[in-house]
């Protein structure tokens, strides 16, 4: 590690100000960017830290939506989000306990791992991000792997997540590092389907709109029979070639389907 200076900023007011100074980077709970400086792949002079804002604290459910603040904990959203099953239980399998004891809501979208699980449920769920300065719609949030819609010193302080009929969320993990090798969410509102794949595109997190249509005309795993996944564009790595990827994302998919209903 090298010498950078630490804010623990009393306000989200106050951490937007800090993260203005030169080669400032927003600390969530640093179980990417930690190890990033580790490595000299990222050299911050200055931590702000967002792990100790009340305003971004905390799980509520309210007229069929759910809010959760973006320093809230994967721990917190496992035990308190339970009037979402399947954003819960994404939840509880992230990571290890350390992680999930540490990691954040916030951190990891801000991130937008193109393997990690939030991402997933945000696309599922048609969430919408919130910041200190706007409301991002997700279909608008996520744009390619480590990319974002947020802005230079930008925070997200809340997501609001639109609690489904049924869902559910399918990981195939990695065992080392328990990221999702393919993960594919999938939930059932009044209006149709919502299908995210994330593990499985060198794009990132993405719809899988073939899945949509056929599951909001007939939600059951049979509705997939018909369709098949291209493997292009998928990632190819010493974990599976891009045509094991295209695979899993419609055995997930079912999986994910059977479970809900």
């Amino acid at each position: 590690m090298y010498n950078f200076d630490f804010v623990s900023p009393g306000s989200v007011a106050d951490a937007v100000s800090a993260l203005q100074a030169e080669e400032a980077q927003a600390l969530g709970g640093g179980q990417t960017l930690l190890p990033t400086m580790k490595q000299r792949l990222a050299q911050p002079s200055t931590l702000v830290s967002l792990s100790g804002l009340s305003e971004m604290l905390g799980v509520s459910s309210d007229g069929g939506v759910m809010t959760i603040g973006g320093a809230t904990t994967h721990a917190t959203v496992a035990a308190e989000a339970g009037a979402y099953p399947a954003l819960a239980g994404l939840a509880s399998h992230i990571g290890d306990p350390a992680v999930r004891n540490r990691g954040t809501l916030g951190g990891s979208l801000a991130n937008n791992d193109p393997a990690a699980c939030y991402p997933s449920a945000v696309l599922g769920s048609g969430a919408t991000v919130v910041t200190n300065a706007r409301e991002i719609a997700a279909d608008d949030y996520f744009q390619g792997m480590f990319t974002t819609a947020l802005e230079e010193g930008e925070i997200i302080t809340a997501v609001k997540f639109p609690i489904p009929e049924k869902g559910n969320y399918q990981k195939f993990l990695q065992p080392a590092s328990r990221f999702a090798l393919v993960g594919v969410f999938v939930a059932k509102y009044a209006d149709g389907v919502r299908v995210a794949v994330t593990g499985a595109s060198e794009d990132g997190v993405h719809r899988w709109s073939e899945a949509e249509a056929a599951l909001s005309a007939n939600f059951s795993a049979a509705a997939l029979d018909g369709l098949s996944v291209s493997a292009d564009g998928m990632i190819t790595d010493l974990h599976g070639t891009d045509a094991y990827r295209a695979h899993l994302v419609k055995v997930m998919t079912g999986r994910a389907v059977a479970a809900a209903a």
